[in-house]
């Protein structure tokens, strides 16, 4: 089975430290919305370029078509609607950023709807200098909700692992790989990093002791706990919707389960599965109610559903003779996985109510599929030209990115959730 279904054993990533990323964007969506992003207006030097921020995040998003109207113009300012519409936009951001007393900066926009001649809306919001670019992403969450009515996904955060010569590195990155942060750096390898639902701790294992071990680390303090530290492996944590659980796979009597362990790691863990085969890989359902893992026990890998009040797994992959990897989406409706095709190990997403999946990969090494919060996009980690990266792509397949380092391999991506 490809490393144990990608989760009982060791995952190469990448170094980051200093390194740059880089995000090559492909493909366009079904329905681009043309939004005209003028420069914001300012009181003297800003360290970052808010405007600037919000175009990447909505072009790369492939739903909007993104016109720069080679202008300044603030909150307040008169707009200009016919030249806005001769320019092709059917709408128009403009804001301004002003440095605060207290060193703080206060960042003003209003979106207007050229077409109409009228206001769509407006926010303020005071961030540090160092969050700068973070309001950055929260105006074009803003847009981007107004505009489609979904929630934007542009202030969230992505953890990753990486490695360069013999140092193994856990990160946590903006969703587009700025800002990167490394929270532990070690010697032995880190695998399956999980976001908590509140998006202040990470679980993962670490080899440190020469065996897996699973920790939760809170990013705030840096403090980390052993929370899985029992006889033979401890692996693939997935945290419960409400954050006080984690489901593992433990080997501690004998074959690998599936176990139910308290997040703080107090008490006994709770055994959910019984087979003949290996049981890895689990995740809740949003609703908490039941989870998903990969299993052999009928005689390849195949994804399995269990309530967590007990009874028989219920098969729920067919169609190739191994999947594994199964994450669901917020909304519980669509799975996504790993598939072997003809040799290939591709990302595929499946209805969970009609049965219909689609191919979203076509590389054939992928692994590690992570939704985002709002569940229109898949990251998953590749390895094409002897590089590996991490790729996310919308839902539908049409738009993908590819994030790469020019100081490495990057690995294990996992979305974190929203912003709180």
């Amino acid at each position: 089975m490809r490393r144990l279904f990608l989760a009982l054993c060791l995952a190469l990533a990448l170094p980051v430290g200093h390194a740059q990323m880089r995000i090559d964007v492909s493909g366009v969506g079904a329905t681009q919305y043309p939004i005209a992003i003028a420069s914001f207006a300012t009181d003297g030097r800003t360290p970052q370029d808010v405007a600037n921020v919000v175009r990447g995040d909505l072009a790369r998003s492939g739903a909007f078509r993104v016109i720069d109207p080679q202008a300044t113009m603030s909150d307040t300012a008169s707009i200009n609607f016919p030249d806005i519409r001769s320019r092709g936009a059917d709408s128009v951001l403009a804001g301004s950023v002003s440095r605060l007393a207290d060193g703080r900066y206060d960042i003003r926009f209003r979106l207007s709807d050229a077409v109409r001649q009228s206001t769509i809306g407006g926010e303020s919001l005071v961030v540090s200098e160092a969050d700068l670019r973070y309001g950055g992403h929260r105006v074009a969450d803003w847009v981007y909700e107004k505009i489609t009515g979904e929630k934007g996904i542009f202030s969230t955060r992505i953890a990753f692992v990486s490695k360069q010569g013999n140092r193994f590195k856990l990160n946590v990155a903006d969703w587009d790989g700025e800002n990167v942060i490394s929270p532990l750096t070690s010697p032995e390898p880190i695998i399956s990093p999980s976001w908590s639902p509140d998006g202040t701790r990470l679980a993962y294992v670490s080899f440190e002791l020469k065996k897996p071990v699973v920790y939760v680390h809170t990013l705030a303090s840096g403090q980390r706990k052993a929370v899985a530290n029992f006889k033979g492996s401890n692996s693939a944590p997935a945290w419960s919707p409400d954050g006080r659980t984690l489901a593992v796979a433990l080997t501690q009597d004998g074959l690998s389960q599936i176990y139910l362990i308290n997040s703080d790691g107090s008490g006994s863990p709770r055994r959910l599965t019984s087979s003949s085969g290996i049981d890895t890989e689990p995740v809740f359902a949003p609703d908490g109610k039941s989870l998903y893992f990969t299993s052999d026990r009928g005689g390849s890998p195949q994804i399995y559903r269990i309530s967590l009040g007990g009874g028989d797994a219920t098969r729920v992959t067919f169609g190739s003779s191994y999947n594994v990897s199964p994450r669901i989406s917020p909304d519980g409706k669509t799975l996504a996985f790993l598939t072997r095709r003809e040799g290939r190990f591709l990302v595929a997403v499946r209805d969970l109510a009609g049965g219909n999946e689609t191919l979203l990969s076509d590389a054939g090494r992928e692994e590690s599929p992570s939704f985002a919060p709002n569940g229109r996009w898949v990251m998953y980690a590749t390895q094409a030209g002897g590089r590996d990266s991490l790729v996310a792509v919308s839902i539908d397949g049409r738009v993908r990115q590819r994030m790469t380092s020019n100081a490495g391999d990057i690995r294990e991506p996992t979305w974190g959730p929203f912003a709180k």
